[in-house]
């Protein structure tokens, strides 16, 4: 895991006073991976929220979201999925991925564009 993902998960922790070293760290690999920024960014898009999560991956400032552009961004089923991976309540999930989504989506994007999807091996 990077640096700033573990750094990331820490802050997490530290605000909400749980161990989530195992199953954070594992969720948020997952969602900052490059197929997935793209899924984000074309359901943010679907939810009308497109112009927010571009301010996330280009240079300059990062438009903060609510926990409500949280859910519509990432859409229920990865929501839901957080919830009972981490054992965390939805509000908990959310509101700590309002907070941290942003910078995290920002630092995994540092040339101010989403990376290219890795091709998947068929096997």
């Amino acid at each position: 895991m990077s640096d700033f993902l573990s750094n990331l998960v820490g802050k997490v922790e530290s605000a909400l006073g749980v161990d989530l070293q195992g199953a954070l760290q594992q969720q948020l690999q997952k969602l900052l991976q490059p197929e997935n920024l793209q899924a984000i960014l074309a359901q943010a898009d679907q939810a009308g929220l497109g112009n927010k999560v571009r301010s996330w991956i280009g240079h300059g400032d990062n438009v903060p979201a609510t926990t409500d552009e949280i859910r519509d961004i990432l859409g229920s089923d990865i929501v839901h999925n957080l919830v009972a991976r981490t054992g965390l309540p939805a509000d908990t999930v959310l509101s700590t991925l309002a907070h941290y989504l942003p910078e995290a989506v920002d630092k995994t994007t540092p040339a101010g564009e989403l990376p290219a999807a890795t091709p998947t091996k068929e096997a």
